[in-house]
């Protein structure tokens, strides 16, 4: 089997999947008279797939270790597909509702199954790499979205472009239809010789699976549930309406959208690069203590509210975001074994918990702290998973090594 044509066609069919939500999050909410919502609604219909996904992502793990990894992965990209076709020929508050809580239980059959296969692909000496790369294709997937979502919507209209990215979403699951191998036998080839409690044969260790659900929970509190729905406002309230960016005028908005996409790209960067420095050091939480680091200077700058510190702060969180999310999903591999599928289901909820949870909470705390206050409190909470997970990589004498001895 061929690992790289493996990673290639999972990461096209997940990136081609991203590209209705991304628009949809980019352009729902100055259309909503062509959605035919109301303003009040669109925070409903932007966190309704998140909601629906903390039920659908544990089916999700436990079919994708019962399955065949192709049963799960290609209808759930056929319903993408389905879920963004809804955006375009429907309209109206119930129709749109039901798009997004398929859509979610869509991404949740692609992201875990989607995952699921390149363990399957992967060994203990490239599992961060393999891992990082397919994170690449995810926010690909995500800013191609976000763009091309925004350009298609000004140039033929809101209805056209989701059924244009539809289409797109639909190419991508027949690309994976025709040419993705199932790859559940060669996971189970590869680990005929280990016990399936985990690659090393120990037990795993509940408060070490707990740490690596509390990485992934903390990074989507503080990226997805905090910086991002809150970095427009942060902006306007710190440089006003208008900024003068080297002589030109530009708006608090474009700033906004300008700022996050750089910043994403310049996160796409690190993916890989981190997931290779772990497989070579073979201690992934020492790799993810490092990572932490830059998104605690980057609150901590963000705090400051200076141009120039909002300037650097923005990609250091950027860098911790992509490099937390690849280092989860791989120690989940690490310690689970032939049972990744079930805890990659547990883990992506929690992310999803948090994401979900975040905006809520950060919203209600603006109504009395300043955001200032709540991007320090949020590099201290950085720090202390830096410390958690500089803990672990104390105790860790590499990804196979004996430090882990709890039943779970």
């Amino acid at each position: 089997m061929n690992k790289t044509v493996v990673l290639v066609v999972v990461g096209i069919g997940t990136a081609l999947s991203l590209i209705g939500d991304s628009s949809l999050y980019t352009v729902l909410p100055t259309h909503t008279a062509d959605a035919a919502i109301s303003l009040s609604a669109v925070g409903v219909m932007l966190s309704a797939n998140r909601w629906v996904r903390l039920a659908s992502n544990g089916p999700a793990g436990w079919l994708s270790d019962r399955l065949p990894r192709r049963m799960l992965f290609i209808p759930a990209l056929f319903l993408g597909a389905l879920s963004t076709a809804i955006y375009g020929f429907t309209t109206g508050y119930w129709p749109l509702l039901i798009g997004r809580l398929l859509w979610g239980i869509s991404w949740s059959g692609v992201w875990v199954s989607g995952n699921t296969i390149v363990l399957d692909v992967a060994t203990d000496q490239n599992r961060g790499r393999m891992i990082g790369f397919y994170n690449v294709a995810f926010f690909s997937g995500a800013s191609l979205g976000s763009l091309l979502g925004g350009w298609l919507t000004d140039l033929l209209g809101y209805a056209i472009a989701m059924r244009i990215a539809a289409l797109l979403t639909l190419i991508g699951a027949v690309i994976v239809l025709l040419f993705l191998p199932e790859t559940k036998r060669y996971r189970q080839k590869e680990n005929s010789n280990v016990p399936e409690s985990s690659p090393s044969g120990k037990d795993v260790s509940t408060t070490e699976m707990g740490s690596v659900f509390a990485l992934i929970g903390v990074n989507r509190l503080l990226i997805a549930g905090t910086l991002i729905p809150t970095f427009g406002l942060f902006l306007q309230q710190t440089l006003g309406e208008q900024v003068d960016v080297l002589g030109w005028k530009m708006g608090v908005t474009t700033l906004t959208g300008l700022g996050l996409s750089v910043s994403s790209i310049l996160g796409i960067i690190f993916l890989p690069v981190i997931g290779g420095l772990s497989d070579r050091m073979g201690n992934r939480w020492r790799v993810a203590s490092f990572g932490l680091m830059p998104g605690t200077a980057g609150f901590l700058l963000l705090g400051l509210a200076w141009p120039w510190a909002i300037v650097l702060g923005l990609p250091l969180t950027s860098a911790t975001s992509s490099s937390n999310q690849g280092m989860s999903t791989a120690l989940v591999g690490d310690l689970a074994g032939n049972r990744s599928g079930r805890y990659l289901g547990f883990l992506f909820t929690a992310g999803d918990l948090a994401s979900a949870a975040g905006p809520l909470l950060v919203f209600w705390l603006v109504g009395f702290v300043d955001l200032y206050a709540i991007y320090f409190a949020a590099a201290a909470l950085f720090g202390l998973m830096c410390l958690v997970a500089g803990w672990w990589s104390v105790g860790d004498s590499g990804i196979l090594g004996e430090s882990r001895n709890l039943e779970l």
